[in-house]
C-alpha cells in the first residue's frame, strides 16, 4: 500500500468512526480531507529536540526569532549541539531562552555527547521506551516526547494530551466531560492522526 492509499484508508476509517462521538468532529474531518503525517529526520535528532525544546510555551513567530538569535551566536561551522555543551549560559540568555531552556538544552548537549541519542538507535525503539529515555533528561518532559515521536518519527499513534491546542479542540468538537485520551483512544492505532486533526482545524476555523 502505498503513502497515498494508506493516507486515504486512514481517512476513511476516521469518517466511519467520528459520526459515533460528534457530528461536530465529524465535520471537522471531513472538511480537513486527508492528513499526512511525516517524519521530518533533515537534521540530527539532537538538534531537533533542542529546539523542540527552545520553543515550548512560545508562539510560533517568538520561537523562531529567539531560535534565529540562538543559532547566530553559535561560530560557522560548528556543530549546534556540541557549542550548547560549551557556551556560557548568558550567552544563550542573551538570545532570549530562560534559565531553565538553558539548563535543558546544556544537559541534551552532555547526553548527546555520551552517545544516548544516536538517531539510527532511537529509531528502534519504541515510543514507550523512547519517552523513558528522553524525559530522564532535565527539562525534557512527555509534550516534547510525544511532539519528537510524531513530528521525528512520525509515529502514527501518539495522543500529545499534553498539548493544550489538541486536548482543547477534541473538547470543543465532542464533550467536556469526555476525557479527551479516551475518545483518542477509539482511533487507535492513528491518535497521531487525530492530533493532526485539531492542529489543522484551528489553523482552517476563523
Amino acid at each position: 500500500m502505498d503513502m497515498r492509499e494508506d493516507k486515504a484508508n486512514i481517512h476513511e476509517r476516521f469518517l466511519a468512526i467520528a459520526p459515533s462521538i460528534s457530528p461536530a468532529l465529524t465535520t471537522a474531518i471531513e472538511r480537513n480531507g486527508p492528513v499526512d503525517l511525516v517524519a521530518a529526520q533533515d537534521v540530527p535528532f539532537a538538534h531537533r529536540l533542542c529546539r523542540a525544546v527552545a520553543g515550548q510555551r512560545l508562539s510560533l513567530r517568538a520561537a523562531e526569532t529567539i531560535w534565529g538569535r540562538v543559532v547566530a551566536s553559535a561560530p560557522e561551522g560548528e556543530d549546534l549541539v556540541e557549542y550548547f555543551g560549551r557556551v556560557e549560559p548568558g550567552v544563550l540568555r542573551g538570545c532570549g531562552l530562560s534559565g531553565a531552556k538553558v539548563r535543558a538544552v546544556g544537559a541534551i548537549a552532555a547526553v548527546t555527547a555520551q552517545g544516548q541519542l544516536d538517531t539510527t538507535e532511537l529509531c528502534h525503539l519504541s515510543h514507550a521506551e523512547r519517552t523513558e529515555r528522553l524525559t530522564a533528561i532535565w527539562g525534557v518532559g512527555q509534550w516534547t516526547a510525544d511532539m519528537m515521536g510524531i513530528f521525528y518519527f512520525g509515529e502514527p499513534d501518539i495522543w500529545p494530551d499534553g498539548d493544550v491546542t489538541a486536548r482543547k479542540t477534541l473538547e470543543k468538537l465532542t464533550s467536556k466531560r469526555r476525557k479527551t485520551v479516551r475518545t483518542a483512544k477509539l482511533f487507535s492505532p492513528y491518535r497521531s492522526y487525530l492530533a493532526l486533526h485539531m492542529w489543522q482545524w484551528v489553523d482552517a476555523t476563523p
